[in-house]
């Protein structure tokens, strides 16, 4: 079968939702993969087509026809500049460069944390969906640092669920622009997509609980050097709630950085790299902790902002 076709009511409780969220939630789909079959016309609300942002109302009848998902396949390729960090049975930690997605997904055709492991024959979890076997964690395509992979199911498991608890350490440092006041703080503020552009997200009232804790290490004339623990982990957080506090990561043109200043210190990508790791082991339970040290290009930027100053 390539496709299936699918028609609920609209219950109360939906009342006012987006089209594409009540797609979602009603036929179990990720916002993003509903959102583009509203796009597609694949849609059909009370028999008529539809955008993604109207609003549903009660006892509407919403239908679906939705095509077999793209099968996506790890390929194996290994990435000049990944570093294997630690290895044992259980686990793998890798310092991932940017540039590199952390596994395979419909539309992306560049290297992944995954095809690295694999073209290096690196054996992995198999749990979680065929192209993200064994991901415990992500970073953003443009981010570079720590990422963790599990290689035994019992460890996919465990470490799944210390993430979901937040019982995990997950350090990153990040240059923004200006001075964040107060120069220590918290943002607890929920995130959801952005209702107007694919691919980007926002602080929404109606988003998810997301909880960003940062320090000041260095203020410059034009930037400041954070210090940002995450007690949540959604996506492009730190990204979201530094621009929406109007200091965005310096080179981060999608959420508002200046052009000027990204041009001036030599940056591709944002300033944003993970720099420490820290979980209790799934076997063994003891705590460890890896660092990785800031890479040429995010060096390069940062002595060019102290020279500034």
């Amino acid at each position: 079968m390539t496709h299936q076709s699918r028609s609920v009511l609209i219950p109360e409780g939906l009342a006012g939702e987006r089209v594409d969220v009540a797609v979602s939630r009603l036929f179990g789909l990720s916002r993003t993969r509903a959102g583009q079959l509203v796009v597609d016309g694949l849609v059909l609300v009370d028999g008529r087509t539809t955008s993604k942002s109207e609003r549903v109302e009660p006892d509407s009848l919403l239908e679906a026809t939705i095509p077999a998902p793209k099968v996506v396949e790890v390929v194996p390729q290994a990435v000049d500049g990944m570093e294997i960090v630690f290895e044992d049975d259980d686990m793998v930690v890798v310092d991932k460069p940017w540039g590199v997605a952390a596994h395979p997904s419909v539309g992306w055709t560049g290297p992944t944390v995954s095809g690295h492991l694999a073209g290096i024959g690196v054996r992995i979890s198999t749990s979680g969906a065929p192209e993200r076997q064994g991901i415990v964690q992500r970073l953003d395509v443009g981010t570079s640092g720590l990422m963790m992979v599990a290689k035994s199911e019992m460890a996919y498991t465990v470490l799944k669920q210390a993430f979901r608890d937040r019982t995990v350490d997950k350090t990153y440092h990040a240059l923004v622009q200006g001075h964040p006041d107060p120069h220590t703080g918290t943002i607890d503020a929920p995130i959801a997509r952005h209702p107007k552009h694919d691919y980007k997200f926002t602080v929404r009232s109606d988003g998810r609980h997301s909880i960003t804790h940062y320090e000041t290490l260095e203020a410059h004339r034009y930037a400041s050097l954070l210090n940002i623990k995450l007690e949540t982990g959604r996506t492009h957080q730190i990204r979201v709630h530094m621009s929406a506090l109007h200091h965005p990561c310096v080179g981060d043109p999608l959420y508002g950085s200046d052009p000027t200043l990204t041009a001036k210190v030599g940056l591709e990508r944002q300033w944003l790299h993970a720099v420490k790791l820290g979980v209790e082991h799934p076997r063994t339970g003891e705590w460890v902790e890896f660092l990785s040290e800031y890479p040429a290009d995010l060096q390069h930027a940062l002595d060019v902002v102290r020279n500034i100053s």
